[in-house]
């Protein structure tokens, strides 16, 4: 699919400008934000040329940490600007407490993350609460500012206002994905949106139910106002990102709401599988420097090593995956290691072959591992995930730019694969709109990737649930989808599907239901009287 014009060193780079008046607005009660900006609303607003300077900043509160990057003047005050960074805080929440990953650090929190164990004082989890209503505060604060009325009020021309109408709408997309992480997290919230008055409140909590429903009608309502697919400058919001969004709501609606939408999954993968896009012939390609070449990415966090410095996101993914002998190996393009993150076996066994595996995705760092993780702390127990390298596709070495643990390594948060296992997986779920024939095909197409031929090819009778659910962990794992992914099968908690350090014994062991939901933050429960914790906290 051909792309317009690539953001990475221009677009996430307009973010010179923050609101004052932003940090007014009640949303979060306990959320201490730090204002840095120079201007106030009145004057940001009244000149056309800045909006797109506080549309940019939206964008870049996914992937940095504040006003300086890596670190200093952070958006968010008490909280280390790496670790809460917005892309590292859901990763974590998304794939530390599965089978997918385990870290050996030893910071607090992140053990009991590690085995479904966490409480409501963890500050990992605050750290992805507070991002997220950071982000639902700024887009409110600029969904209200360039509302109709107000870019009449200040004599913006109709060719302008036409464009601030559309920013507007990106706004609001990138606000229903705030909200779909918090619905996805934490299910019952404090709900804020433009309509409420700027100033100081108690928010009102929101049920799931209703916030999804929410998100829901608010997909459908920007989604034909947003640019075409594929038509927006890259890494921003354009329909099929809405539509990508609206799938993964529908497909885990049962959850949410106790509803099956798989039908509405499919109508709305439809229109993705047929906007151009093709999957990246290289598996590989999809997590390198340049994967802003892909025509697979639907829609990326977009990192820069010298323009979006950060110690999340993808520059967390790179580094903290290297460890032990794997430099001697492996081109990462970083200079160093931080001897962190591995994944379980439950994993590398999916992948088939004892001593190599024909599946190009199924590649890992064995040389002085084990596959067993007996010691969580120890780097060498449990195999390297060779995915994310900070190198480019042609010279298989880093891009230029300053030599450091910098990346620019885009996040690939929606792409073609997921689309193809969604639609699959909405089929064998009884949805309509789809054939089990064409879902075999678009397996089969992942799979040939994977083999470079037809040896991996399944049959219409290999085609079934459990498949499936072992295919997504094949293709994404370590895209931050497993958590959502075992919820929605009924495996994440219970004793349905065990693997090693779950529930904090080495075998494993089964968890309470209610760890589904992560808690409410101690800390927001105290500052906001009206909120209700989630059960079992």
């Amino acid at each position: 699919m051909k792309k317009t014009e690539k953001m990475k060193k221009k677009f996430i780079k307009k973010t010179a400008i923050l609101l004052v008046t932003i940090f007014a607005i009640g949303g979060c009660t306990d959320l201490d934000l730090e204002p840095f900006g120079e201007f106030t609303s009145v004057q940001v607003y009244q000149d056309f040329d800045n909006y797109i300077q506080v549309l940019a900043k939206m964008y870049a509160g996914l992937a940095t940490s504040g006003q300086s990057g890596p670190d200093g003047r952070g958006d968010i005050g008490g909280q280390d600007e790496g670790a809460s960074t917005y892309l590292r805080a859901f990763w974590k929440l998304q794939e530390l407490p599965t089978d997918e990953a385990i870290i050996s650090w030893n910071d607090e929190g992140l053990p009991t993350l590690n085995t479904l164990t966490f409480s409501s004082d963890n500050g990992f989890i605050a750290a992805m609460y507070y991002r997220i209503f950071y982000q639902i505060t700024l887009a409110n604060e600029f969904i209200r500012e360039l509302s109709d009325e107000n870019l009449d009020s200040r004599g913006i021309s109709e060719a302008n206002q036409q464009t601030a109408r559309l920013y507007r709408e990106e706004a609001r997309f990138l606000r229903a994905l705030s909200y779909y992480h918090a619905l996805d997290l934490f299910g019952n919230v404090p709900f804020v949106t433009e309509q409420d008055a700027v100033g100081s409140f108690f928010p009102e909590q929101i049920n799931r139910q209703d916030l999804f429903s929410y998100i829901e009608s608010e997909l459908l309502d920007v989604i034909p106002n947003l640019v075409p697919a594929g038509q927006n400058e890259y890494a921003r919001a354009d329909q099929a990102a809405a539509r990508m969004l609206l799938a993964k709501m529908y497909l885990n609606a049962e959850v949410y709401t106790g509803q099956q939408r798989y039908s509405e999954v499919i109508a709305q993968l439809n229109e993705v599988l047929n906007a151009g896009y093709s999957l990246e012939p290289d598996y590989n390609h999809l997590f390198f420097a340049d994967n802003d070449k892909s025509p697979e990415i639907i829609f990326p966090i977009s990192f820069d090593q010298a323009s979006t410095m950060s110690w999340g996101g993808t520059t967390f993914l790179v580094n903290v995956a290297i460890g032990g002998t794997m430099r001697n190996f492996y081109s990462f393009g970083v200079p160093g290691g931080w001897q962190g993150m591995r994944t379980r076996p439950e994993i590398v066994r999916l992948y088939p072959g004892t001593d190599g595996t024909p599946d190009a995705r199924g590649w890992f760092h064995t040389d002085e591992q084990q596959i067993d993780i007996v010691s969580i702390s120890t780097f060498q127990d449990g195999y390297g995930v060779l995915k994310f390298r900070n190198i480019t596709r042609d010279t298989e070495d880093r891009p230029d730019g300053p030599v450091s643990d910098q990346v620019s390594v885009d996040f690939p948060l929606f792409r073609l694969a997921d689309a193809y296992l969604m639609y699959a997986e909405a089929v064998l779920r009884g949805g309509s709109g789809g054939t089990e024939s064409q879902a075999l095909d678009y397996i089969n197409a992942l799979r040939e990737r994977a083999y470079g031929n037809s040896e991996g090819n399944i049959s219409s009778g290999d085609l079934n649930l459990d498949f499936i659910l072992d295919e997504r962990a094949r293709e994404l794992k370590w895209e931050a989808t497993r958590r959502t992914d075992l919820i929605r099968y009924g495996r994440f908690t219970g004793g349905a599907y065990i693997w090693q350090w779950k529930g904090g014994v080495f075998e494993g062991t089964s968890v309470p239901e209610f760890r589904d939901l992560y808690p409410l933050p101690q800390a927001d429960l105290i500052a906001n009287p009206t909120l209700q914790q989630n059960p079992g906290y």
